[in-house]
């Protein structure tokens, strides 16, 4: 699976924040988004390296600039690296955003003032975090995208008790899948 622009694909091994910041950063929603974009083009042409499979991901949709959930997950392969910064520490996308222009910002730096294994190296904490496996919670837990609590959580412990470790064929990542799932999907779902 691949990361989607709508909904949000988060990387599992990223915590979610529990509490967010206001944010200080002056600028909106298209500035914002304006310079995440010439930031990666401008990281890509510092280190002659083209930058694929670009996605930004988020809540935000024609209608709904101002999600419940802030949380933004630039996702891209860069050097044959599969790489995603995502944020989520502030309560604004605008100011998550500007957070992940400031992120590509310090590698520009790193690149200028360092090496290539340099951001290499810095990229290795941002590597290899693969997203989710079902693009939502409701295919991930085979419900209707309109199930109440009750499913999810019935559809949750049918399908974690085959998933666990420590049954056979169960592993930790499918239950991390599951975990994340179950999270998203009790924060819509209807009681």
């Amino acid at each position: 699976m691949t990361a989607t622009a709508y909904p949000l694909t988060w990387p599992n091994q990223f915590p979610r924040s529990q509490t967010r910041e206001k944010g200080s950063f002056k600028t909106t929603l298209t500035g914002a988004l304006k310079n995440v974009e010439t930031s990666l083009r401008m990281f890509a042409k510092d280190s002659d390296t083209e930058l694929e499979n670009l996605v930004i991901s988020s809540n935000v949709t024609l209608g709904t600039q101002r999600p419940e959930d802030p949380g933004v997950a630039v996702w891209f392969t860069w050097s044959g690296m599969g790489v995603c910064i995502a944020v989520d520490r502030y309560a604004s996308v605008e100011s998550n955003l500007q957070a992940i222009h400031h992120i590509l910002e310090a590698r520009r730096v790193e690149l200028r003032h360092g090496t290539l294994a340099l951001v290499r190296a810095t990229f290795t904490g941002f590597k290899a975090l693969p997203a989710p496996k079902g693009s939502n919670w409701w295919e991930v837990l085979k419900v209707p995208r309109n199930a109440r609590r009750e499913d999810v959580r019935s559809a949750y412990r049918r399908l974690a008790s085959a998933a666990h470790p420590d049954k056979e064929g169960g592993s930790h990542e499918r239950m991390a899948e599951l975990n994340a799932a179950q999270e998203a999907a009790l924060k819509e779902c209807l009681p």
